[in-house]
């Protein structure tokens, strides 16, 4: 009898501090984290990684947060099923979760 253990993944968030900004051309962002330009484009256009980004003018450039955010949404795309239609609410929720925490953490620190 074969039995198949299920895997659990984890999303692990790192801090670190910053010193010097670097940005990355899409095809290095690309390389990075494993996803399409084309993928990282919609992405830019649906506005899931800032307004800064949603413009169609020339292709996009990402920081190091740009990139969390990235592999932050793939890891809900691949592991947890997220379509491209309900990606926009997903993180929209993920970033209120975020920032009510932060506050809450503020708050809690007075």
């Amino acid at each position: 009898m074969n039995d198949v253990v299920p895997t659990q993944h984890c999303l692990v968030l790192v801090h670190s501090a910053e010193t010097s900004r670097i940005f990355y051309a899409i095809e290095a962002a690309s390389r990075l984290t494993a996803v399409h330009p084309d993928l990282l484009r919609h992405y830019c256009r649906a506005g899931l990684l800032g307004e800064a980004r949603t413009h169609d003018d020339a292709d996009p450039i990402f920081d190091d947060d740009a990139l969390y955010e990235i592999r932050r949404i793939e890891h809900y795309r691949r592991h947890h099923g997220v379509n491209l239609r309900a990606l926009p609410l997903v993180c929209g929720l993920s970033r209120d979760v975020d920032r009510l925490q932060s506050e809450l953490r503020f708050l809690r620190a007075r």
